[in-house]
């Protein structure tokens, strides 16, 4: 039996099951850098107060994507605070000011969301799904790209 993209099923639900991991992951991420944006202090509040809005807006963007992959493969995204802090495996970060903890939290996020997503290009590939492995593909490569670029701030 095949989805209506011409997965077959048994492979399109494995796919779903990974992007609500991603899904959840990605939605503590974007709550703990609009978090971040809300509440960083000291002498780099203002170019971290910006860089933590693109990243949530980002992260907004793709959050979207990711659910209208699953309902494309037929499955229904996560869409509870219960049912993200349950999948996630992200730290949420509460009442954090300090920069280099901001930025600390951020990489451990991308790192966590890479690893997902790694597992998810396999996973695709697999099923000859190039639809998943496409978006997942550009996700990783900006992601990498992020976490150079926040490794260089950190020193």
């Amino acid at each position: 039996m095949k989805t209506l993209v011409g997965i077959e099923t048994k492979s399109a639900n494995k796919i779903i099951d990974n992007l609500n991991d991603l899904l959840a992951n990605f939605q503590i991420h974007y709550q703990n850098l609009r978090g971040l944006h809300w509440n960083i202090k000291g002498k780099n509040f203002f170019e971290l107060h910006v860089k933590f809005e693109e990243y949530y807006t980002d992260s907004q963007l793709k959050i979207d994507e990711i659910a209208e992959r699953i309902l494309t493969l037929g499955g229904t995204p996560l869409h509870t605070f219960t049912d993200y802090l349950e999948t996630s495996k992200i730290e949420v970060g509460k009442n954090i000011t300090n920069d280099i903890e901001a930025v600390n939290l951020v990489v451990t996020g991308y790192k966590q969301l890479l690893e997902i997503e790694r597992k998810l290009l396999i996973v695709s590939d697999e099923a000859d799904d190039e639809g998943t492995n496409a978006m997942i593909s550009d996700f990783v490569s900006e992601q990498e790209k992020t976490l150079w670029m926040l490794n260089a701030w950190l020193g």
